[in-house]
């Protein structure tokens, strides 16, 4: 099951809106078929892994990330493959939360002979696809916030300067998180001060959406991400006609969500991304965006690359800005926290706790 988990984030980025699956079959002990979801529409791991194994299939045990599927959709139903193959086991990790699936998929199995056992490595696979688990449950994008900080907790110099607060290893490593969302998003103040291209680079991977949170309309026209390909959004409350008008004419779309203020109807805005099959959006900065999302409690995970650098200055920006709450109780406490380690740095991820 750890290979089929290790297959399946192979297809990262590639498969959304669908889940990333892996597949292992095993006869006598070894390894006789290998596969992995590639891309959306196209075949899922079972079918790939059964073709590989062949023959040996008969028999044989399969070990699946996720809940064979049991419907028509782009592909024929797995499960129905797994049958006519000849299996004789079936070990997944998890059912398939999808209603047109839930349960489902295991049913015909069993109606068909083939001993099921469920829940092993449950709790990986279920971390490997919380995109999709979330986004079929809801129809609202899976939100994480990453920032890298500074040891005393800052994203930038009291100057806005900001690069590069990490070491090369952990921007390598935000590349590989960034290709397994359908959108990334900034503030204003991020695209003034850092210009950002927000593409996937040093690693192989689909771009996602750009968006850029600009409540007053301030981001400058000539920025470099305007004239990368792929899609751009910018989110005002109030952006003056003259600079919609530029933004639009670089092939910017310009959406209108007006809030509290001069503030973004943040939760406005997940509900169009959702309706836009935009499963998931990672939060890049600055501290007042990290900020708005938190206090609106629309954060689903939480990374923070801590780096071993301390900035100092009452000016410097802090990683996370807004009001903040006023006692230790009603500060946001994560769980289920995770530590890796990217050279220098540590990423330290966690869920917000209810």
């Amino acid at each position: 099951m750890r290979l089929a988990l290790e297959l399946a984030r192979r297809g990262e980025g590639w498969t959304r809106p669908n889940p990333i699956v892996g597949a292992v079959v095993v006869k006598d002990g070894k390894v006789v078929g290998q596969g992995y979801h590639r891309r959306f529409g196209g075949p899922h791991a079972e079918v790939f892994a059964l073709e590989e194994a062949g023959a040996a299939a008969r028999g044989a045990t399969i070990y699946v990330t996720l809940e064979p599927c049991s419907h028509y959709g782009k592909t024929p139903p797995c499960a129905d493959r797994i049958i006519a193959a000849g299996i004789s086991r079936a070990v997944i990790a998890c059912r398939d939360p999808n209603p047109l699936v839930n349960g489902q998929g295991i049913a015909r199995l069993h109606a068909a002979g083939i001993e099921v056992t469920e829940g092993i490595l449950e709790e990986e696979a279920r971390r490997e696809n919380e995109i999709f688990f979330k986004f079929i449950r809801t129809g609202i994008p899976f939100v994480q916030l990453k920032l890298a900080v500074s040891l005393d907790g800052r994203i930038a110099t009291r100057s806005g300067d900001a690069k590069w607060i990490s070491g090369e290893e952990a921007r390598i490593e935000v590349h590989r998180l960034r290709r397994r969302f359908a959108a990334v998003l900034v503030g204003a103040n991020t695209v003034i001060n850092d210009d950002p291209l927000l593409t996937v680079r040093h690693v192989e991977g689909p771009d996602p959406v750009r968006i850029v949170l600009d409540g007053r309309g301030r981001i400058p026209l000539e920025r470099r991400m305007f004239a990368e390909r792929g899609r751009t959004i910018v989110v005002t409350a109030a952006m003056p006609e003259g600079k919609e008008e530029g933004l639009r004419a670089r092939g910017v779309e310009v959406w209108r969500y007006p809030g509290g203020g001069e503030g973004v109807d943040l939760q406005a805005l997940l509900v169009r991304l959702g309706e836009e099959k935009l499963d998931s959006l990672l939060i890049e900065g600055g501290g007042e965006t990290a900020a708005a999302f938190i206090e609106s409690g629309l954060v689903d995970k939480v990374s923070f690359f801590i780096v071993p650098i301390i900035i100092g200055g009452r000016g410097a920006i802090p990683a996370v800005g807004g009001v903040g709450p006023a006692s230790i109780a009603a500060a946001l406490k994560l769980g289920n926290v995770m530590v890796a380690r990217f050279g220098e740095d540590l990423l330290v991820s966690g869920y917000p706790r209810p």
